[in-house]
């Protein structure tokens, strides 16, 4: 694999490794939404919602509207929630073999 290919998924992959960027992916899995109203769900400083929606931004995980005074945010590829359920699936995978082995101890 080439090394740009690989450098490019370990950026993209690195955009995902935050627990509040996962948590705003999920906010936007059903409707796109202004910052106020991420916020207001996730209980977030205003500041760092911004700040973590820059980071998604950037990564083209995530694209913005202007009507009126509110930006709307909303997941630029559902592709990526797919991504997200496989990672979930996996982990659930992983709590379910460490509950064997220490249900054998």
């Amino acid at each position: 694999m080439p090394d740009k290919l690989v450098n490019f998924k370990a950026e993209f992959f690195k955009a995902l490794a935050n627990p509040l960027r996962i948590r705003i992916l999920d906010e936007l899995r059903e409707e796109e939404l202004t910052v106020s109203e991420i916020r207001d769900r996730l209980d977030v400083e205003l500041p760092n919602i911004s700040q973590q929606l820059a980071v998604l931004r950037s990564k083209n995980l995530v694209v913005s509207r202007k009507q009126g005074n509110n930006i709307y945010y909303s997941c630029s590829d559902p592709t990526v929630f797919r991504l997200l359920d496989v990672a979930k699936e996996i982990f659930n995978n992983h709590l379910i073999d460490l509950q064997k082995t220490l249900n054998e101890l």
